[in-house]
């Protein structure tokens, strides 16, 4: 029998004061250049994608039950 999610509900905690940078401590994106902001919009490119792909991966596998 197939279940159907009709929500999804995404939490996030915010630190105001934390890095800026984003979760990752370790993150190449703390200097302030405008090189630094190309690499943190890759990464996000990155990440986007990365979500696409499973999501749509996930899709695919749900037509094919």
């Amino acid at each position: 029998m197939p279940i159907e999610i009709r929500e999804l509900v995404i939490r996030a905690t915010v630190d105001p004061e934390g890095d800026p940078g984003g979760c990752d401590s370790s993150s190449p994106s703390k200097s302030a250049g405008p090189s630094s902001a190309r690499a943190h919009a890759n990464d996000d490119a990155t990440m986007v994608q990365s979500c696409v792909r499973e999501v749509l991966r996930i899709l695919t596998d749900k037509q094919e039950r």
